[in-house]
């Protein structure tokens, strides 16, 4: 099987260079659409209020994921504290809005380069780094550490989609699986739940330069495994907050209808959305009817390739009680 595309950028010294130009964008930080302009590289603290370290929360075999990524052995998993965004249901609120406890967990680049290479000796089939948005270019440095020590499984990319796209074309053969959120059709739903301008046109640019790299097939071993490729993540919100329909089509007309999608039932009302009045839309988990529609969206636009959970056991995915090692996704084609 093919190795991870970072190892021939490694071995050519271009990968070395790619993490000196994404810690240039520290200097006066455009890591992300916010375009804060603050110095980390003198820890100054931005938008995300993150400086120059990367803030790891914890690190950990996963079995949540679509399959073709837990596989049997977990996906290697790495939680970034902070985001860029601050969504009011967030469901890892606990870590990505809670940054004064956050700055505990800095840590340096060697360590987070070591994280990889306990997560490989575990056995997981990749690296798989939650919101890395904000530390694009500390991530970069780690993964050029962790390659001069012996890394040599995938790496994914598990954002928001609040990307910049000149660091993603810095990524480009340091990725192997982007995991994008889609979350919103509209510009205006960024703003009021996710405190963001212009969410929706970043992220869909964002995605076009994941979809550039890749390409619509997934790349999978003799295993099963996903080893390159693109997964778009889209959140049935209830109230069709998150416009689902205007999503797919825009996927389908504007990238491929071959694209993977990952149809996601997991919504709860948590964080702000359960307790604020202001976002009652938000207040209560999606109905099996809201579910049922989205469902038959997939097939009536086309859609051919991808992942769904299911409604039932949807609702338990990361509750922090939850241990059933039962995978909550299936693949689109078994509800087709």
């Amino acid at each position: 099987m093919t190795e991870p595309k970072f190892l021939e950028l490694y071995r050519t010294g271009e990968l070395e260079n790619r993490v000196l130009q994404l810690e240039k964008l520290l200097e006066s930080c455009t890591v992300c659409p916010k375009d804060c302009g603050n110095n980390r590289l003198n820890d100054e603290i931005a938008a995300c209020y993150s400086g120059r370290l990367p803030i790891v929360s914890s690190f950990t075999a996963h079995f949540g994921e679509e399959p073709a990524l837990s596989g049997t052995k977990g996906a290697g998993n790495i939680f970034f504290g902070n985001c860029n965004l601050r969504c009011v249901y967030c469901q890892n609120y606990q870590i990505s809005q809670t940054w004064k406890t956050q700055k505990k967990n800095e840590i340096s680049h060697e360590r987070l380069a070591g994280m990889m290479l306990e997560l490989q000796e575990k056995g997981c089939h990749n690296v798989g780094f939650v919101s890395p948005t904000h530390f694009a270019p500390q991530m970069a440095r780690s993964i050029l550490i962790a390659a001069e020590k012996g890394l040599q499984i995938p790496i994914v990319y598990n954002t928001n989609a609040y990307d910049s796209v000149e660091v993603l074309r810095f990524l480009d053969g340091i990725v192997d699986v982007y995991l994008p959120d889609l979350k919103y059709a509209e510009n205006d739903a960024g703003f009021e739940f996710s405190k963001v301008r212009n969410y929706t046109d970043f992220a869909r640019a964002a995605i076009k330069e994941m979809f550039r790299q890749t390409g619509a097939g997934l790349v999978y071993d003799e295993n099963g495994l996903l080893k390159r490729g693109l997964v778009i993540r889209l959140l049935v919100l209830p109230n069709d907050i998150a416009g689902i329909e205007e999503n797919l089509r825009w996927i389908r007309d504007e990238l491929s209808p071959k694209v993977a999608v990952s149809l996601m039932a997991q919504y709860y009302a948590t964080n702000k959305a359960a307790t604020d009045d202001r976002y009652i839309l938000l207040s209560r988990r999606i109905s099996e009817r809201e579910w049922s529609k989205a469902v038959e969206l997939l097939e009536e636009l086309g859609m051919e390739e991808g992942f769904m959970q299911e409604y039932e056991s949807a609702s338990y995915y990361y509750r922090p009680d939850f241990n059933d090692k039962e995978k909550p996704f299936k693949d689109i084609r078994d509800f087709q």
